[in-house]
């Protein structure tokens, strides 16, 4: 599994050669990135002069002795030279089409000073709204103003009527991120739950997600998501179906990607860390024409690593190439690829014994060593997309995504619980391959328009979505027992003797709907916003789990009608009140062992709350009451945990905090907390009825604390850390064991220094300091412990 580190090194040496040969792109009268460090007046302009392409000739008496406090942010070369030159007595004029001289304004007609004299400018100061567009490399914000997946417009959170995170770069940056849960731990409300297959799999509001990730607003199954590409996570809570369809209730997550950029960029970063940790993450993107209409991103990341679990081990490469085309102001064509190739080995964690998980090491993996046992998963996703502004108003989009994935297993483990009397676990073999493909094709239509004094902001639009699962696979029952306690494992030559079997069940998973949706955000007295909308899906799901001769399937079709409606109160700048109701629709993604698709799950929200913004909106905070409904539930299947079972109506309700920001010059925070209170009030067998919904805490929280120095002598210093909550969980429907409740502390310091244009980050991130034990929760048999102290380092170049 593990590759040579002279490989590594040869991979990072040519990837960071190609970086620092690239020639630096001209912005000409475009927002450009600007970096200017404290130099003498000259110097920082003749270093503006070359990001953006200008010719400057002035008497250098004009500028002798002035010193300039430097210039950070994004503006066009005009406002870059305002800002240079605020205070100096001087003015910049055009000569030419980029040729620029500069000459003393006339109320400052005195001596300009001798060469000697220093003369102090104050320090330039940007506000929060202008300093950094959302999307720049170096923006290190931690809010975020505008959000798009809760009603697909550029709407902004503040007046939205509904419940929105967002996780942006620098957070992940912070935190060394690389997988969606490292970033959705900075979201209320949401926990994430073990898995098979390496997918990720989280509970929001207390209703699991099943394996439903988003992309770009895209629904994706089954796909294992990098953070390579990613510009920042949107955690939307509540019901979705309105604009997406057939959803989880209790909301979605949506992986945001990066754009291609009009300004050239490039950033190289290799990790290490504990358990042979590596990790080369490449991001490079910038114009290809010298007009700036066609541009490109390029993202790769490399990942081998060993686990604090024994014989375990996972190595992945992501790729994912971009283009960005504009042939006018108003048209714009985007085609993205991404490509990931993921092998790991399969571990079934540690079964319950009574209340609790098996009291036995974290380390302890109860599969077979010295097999060849490396799972495989490759996916492949092609992104197209475009849109034209027809009028300053009115805007069309239209946009394709095809992906598929082939997942190849050949595995033997653990399948069975464990008892105080009886301390030996079965272990099992299964091996096969599954292929799923996933089309969605979508249009929408943005509009803005007013009508008797109303301010209307309309989206209509329609997608088809489908998704097709095949999947060959041999399950291989009592194989040996091992004892957890002292486990011996016997040679057995599973590759020859077990798995050149032949599968001999199949299963089939096929999900398909069209949807036709409207919104219409109105706006009345500036102030007072409502939200109506609603979506009507016609949905067919096609079920099937057996022998693959003779091998039927049955189909299930529904259709729907989805409402939602929304007002938001805006009394002043910085407060905002907001309720909701919301109706949805979904699917029932569970497989039942006899292989009959589930009825389709249905679900009613309603939610109020308040949100806020201080310091010119680098600082929001939320304050969310939700009621939350859902019918036709499934959980794991008691009897054969492979399979899912209907339960029947479940409730969950709580209350969600989110503040997230800056609150001096220095000092940003992240600070959440969910109180989530679940109950099955309905089951078909009324053994389940009053029991809370498994994984879920009564009460999770946590809070993370950012500081720049701002001292001249610890310029480029940060340190920080957080502290993450969670109460008291159950591990199943029944809830007949249980993880009691724990407090994880994690530290951060990063030193950042500039080599002229070039930014060097040197960062290191211990997590779990406390080496606190606690679990990721699945079932009786398979629970997953969480990682131990671990320590993860980093160099960075950006450029």
């Amino acid at each position: 599994m593990s590759i040579a580190m002279h490989h590594r090194c040869v991979i990072s040496a040519a990837i960071l050669a190609a970086v620092m040969n690239q020639p630096t792109k001209a912005a000409g009268k475009q927002a450009i990135r600007v970096d200017i460090a404290p130099q003498t007046l000259d110097g920082a302009l003749n270093q503006l002069a070359e990001a953006a392409g200008l010719e400057l000739s002035y008497p250098g008496a004009l500028s002798a002795g002035i010193k300039s406090p430097g210039l950070a942010g994004r503006y066009t070369a005009d406002q870059a030279l305002g800002k240079l030159l605020a205070g100096t007595g001087l003015a910049y004029r055009y000569t030419g089409a980029r040729a620029i001289t500069l000459e003393r304004l006339a109320a400052n007609s005195a001596e300009p000073p001798s060469a000697g004299d220093e003369v102090a400018l104050g320090k330039v100061t940007v506000s929060a709204d202008t300093a950094y567009e959302p999307d720049d490399p170096y923006n290190p914000e931690y809010a975020r103003r505008s959000a798009s997946t809760a009603t697909k417009t550029d709407t902004p959170i503040m007046e939205t009527p509904v419940s929105i995170q967002v996780v942006p770069q620098q957070v992940l940056k912070d935190q060394q991120a690389y997988r969606i849960q490292d970033a959705v731990k900075n979201v209320s409300g949401v926990q994430q739950r073990f898995s098979t297959g390496g997918h990720d799999r989280f509970i929001v509001r207390g209703f699991d997600l099943d394996e439903i990730m988003y992309r770009n607003g895209i629904r994706l199954k089954g796909l294992n998501f990098d953070l390579a590409n990613v510009q920042q996570v949107e955690v939307l809570k509540g019901p979705a179906s309105v604009l997406y369809g057939r959803t989880e209730p209790g909301g979605i997550i949506n992986a945001v990607t990066k754009r291609p950029l009009s300004q050239s960029y490039y950033s190289l970063e290799q990790r290490f860390g504990s358990y042979d940790y590596y990790r080369t993450q490449l991001d490079a993107t910038g114009p290809i024409t010298k007009d700036g209409a066609l541009v490109y991103g390029f993202d790769l990341s490399y990942l081998n690593s060993d686990s604090f679990r024994d014989f375990s081990a996972h190595e992945r490469i992501f790729v994912a190439p971009a283009l960005t085309w504009r042939p006018s102001e108003d048209t714009e064509f985007n085609l993205t690829l991404e490509y990931l190739n993921y092998d790991f080995v399969y571990d079934s964690g540690i079964p319950a014994m009574g209340k609790r998980v098996a009291p036995v090491p974290i380390s302890r993996n109860l599969a077979q060593p010295g097999l060849d046992q490396t799972d495989n998963r490759e996916n492949t996703l092609i992104d197209f997309n475009w849109s034209h502004r027809f009028t300053e108003n009115w805007t069309f989009q239209n946009g394709v995504v095809w992906a598929h994935s082939n997942f190849n297993f050949n595995d033997l483990y653990a399948s069975s619980g464990v008892s105080v009397t009886d301390t030996r676990v079965d272990r099992v073999a299964w091996f096969g391959h599954a292929d799923a493909d996933m089309h969605t094709v979508y249009v929408n239509l943005n509009g803005k328009f007013e009508t008797w004094g109303v301010a209307h902001d309309v989206l209509i639009g329609g997608d088809y979505y489908s998704y097709e699962n095949t999947e060959l696979d041999r399950v291989i029952r009592g194989i040996d027992t091992v004892d957890i306690f002292n486990p011996v494992y016997p040679f057995i030559d599973v590759d020859r003797q077990i798995l050149s079997q032949t599968p001999n069940t199949k299963a089939v998973q096929e999900d398909s709907w069209y949807g036709v949706y409207f919104q219409d955000q109105l706006t009345l007295w500036k102030n007072f916003h409502i939200m109506g909308g609603g979506r009507y899906d016609w949905a067919t799901v096609t079920s099937g789990y057996g022998d693959p001769v003779g091998f039927k399937a049955e189909t299930l079709r529904d259709s729907k009608f989805s409402p939602r409606v929304g007002m938001n109160y805006r009394p002043v700048e910085w407060l905002s009140l907001y309720g909701h109701w919301v109706e949805s629709f979904g699917t029932n993604n569970g497989r039942s062992s006899n292989g009959k698709p589930f009825e389709p799950q249905t679900a009613t929200q309603y939610e109020g709350g308040v949100k806020t913004e201080f310091f010119d909106g680098r600082l929001t905070a939320s304050v969310a009451y939700f009621h939350l409904t859902k019918n036709n539930l499934v959980t794991t299947d008691p009897n054969d945990q492979q399979f899912s079972v209907a339960i029947g109506e479940a409730r969950s309700r709580g209350v969600e905090v989110d503040i997230a920001g800056q609150i001096t010059d220095g000092l940003s925070l992240i600070t959440t907390y969910a109180y989530t209170d679940t109950e099955v009030t309905k089951d078909l067998s009324d053994e389940l009825r009053g029991k809370r919904l498994p994984y879920v805490p009564l009460h999770s929280g946590s809070i993370w604390l950012k500081y720049d120095f701002q001292q001249e002598l610890l310029d480029g210093l940060s340190v920080g850390g957080g502290v993450y909550l969670a109460d008291r969980r159950f591990g199943d429907a029944a809830n007949s064991f249980y993880d009691p409740g724990y407090a994880r502390v994690d530290l951060y310091a990063a030193y950042r220094y500039r080599i002229g244009p070039t930014h060097l980050t040197a960062q290191v991130n211990l997590n779990n300091v406390t080496d606190t034990e606690y679990f990721i929760l699945r079932s009786r048999n398979f629970n997953q412990p969480a990682e131990p102290l671990t320590v993860l380092g980093s160099l960075r170049l950006e450029y």
